[in-house]
């Protein structure tokens, strides 16, 4: 029997507001993980602003590899306020109504941010490929316009992935219920509610995130096979240390993206477990943002140095 509290939409063809279910339903559980997540989420903030603002004031790194890392700041500070405040709103107030709209623009907002990310990641190991095996010809490749042009590509690419993803999503009628298994208005998730055959939903789905992952992917995975023959091949261990250190932030960053994102896409919504998706959504939509600034800083002799100039200053 369904709980009379959740409200429900059954036998119509028509959803004007969708439940989401949040991240627990126990209510000794709220007060812990509200507080958990606003720490989580300010550090979110804070750590990526701070990284937007030292790269915008020092002019030592006013330089290609960290103009991708501010846009990267940037994705992530957006990628994480598309999600935390509904989810934190929703464990203090209990309201977790999300009416079609605003469930549709959190969708596309999401998708924009994360197929960004995806797209900036690689666009870094490319950046990465040019410093370590074209040393000389750098200034000429990483010119500004090539690096506006770049960003500029990874924006619109997501622009229109988004939007596909959400009109292929919602494009779908849902009369079965209006219950979202989930904290937020993921694409497995909300796709699941749509009652007729959405197979071919589904495979345009799959086929746009593999094209996007396997992509990125494969720059990054070529730039560094590339990256680490040239390596092997250095004389000098001071060579090899500095080579090492410009691409182990990345390597990072990469990691963790990518780990979470291939499990929780690449994969027909029957396979989905809701459990497992919401563990997975938290640390890609709340955990990696919040991390990905430490990463840089702390793995980062410049963006160290940077700080404390802007900080004395």
């Amino acid at each position: 029997p369904r709980d009379s509290a959740v409200p429900a939409m059954e036998n119509t063809t028509e959803v004007s507001a969708f439940f989401l279910l949040g991240l627990t339903a126990a209510p000794e559980l709220q007060g812990p993980l509200f507080a958990l997540l606003l720490m989580v989420y300010l550090i979110t903030l804070i750590g990526n602003l701070v990284m937007i603002l030292v790269i915008l004031l020092d002019p030592r790194l006013h330089r290609p590899m960290y103009v991708f890392l501010s846009n990267l700041s940037l994705v992530d500070f957006c990628y994480s306020s598309t999600v935390t405040p509904k989810v934190l709103s929703g464990l203090l107030t209990d309201d977790k109504l999300s009416s079609y709209i605003a469930c549709a623009a959190q969708m596309f907002f999401f998708v924009h941010s994360g197929t960004a990310e995806n797209s900036l990641l690689a666009t870094m190991a490319y950046d990465r490929f040019v410093a370590v095996c074209r040393p000389l010809h750098y200034p000429m490749i990483m010119t500004r316009n090539a690096c506006i042009r770049l960003a500029l590509g990874s924006y619109i690419s997501s622009f229109l992935t988004a939007a596909i993803d959400v009109g292929d999503t919602f494009c779908l009628p849902f009369c079965v219920n209006n219950v979202v298994h989930h904290f937020f208005c993921d694409i497995p998730a909300v796709m699941s509610l749509a009652c007729p055959d959405k197979h071919m939903n589904e495979l345009i789905l799959i086929f746009i995130s593999s094209f996007h992952i396997i992509f990125s992917l494969g720059v990054i995975l070529t730039s560094y096979l590339v990256i680490f023959i040239t390596i092997s091949r250095m004389h000098s261990e001071k060579g090899i240390k500095k080579a090492l250190s410009t691409c182990a932030s990345h390597l990072t960053a990469v990691s963790l993206f990518y780990g979470t994102a291939t499990i929780m896409y690449l994969q027909p919504s029957s396979s989905h477990s809701m459990d497992k998706d919401k563990i997975l959504s938290v640390f890609y939509t709340m955990v990696i943002p919040m991390l990905n600034p430490m990463v840089y800083s702390l793995r980062n002799k410049e963006v160290k140095s940077a700080f404390m100039r802007v900080v004395v200053q």
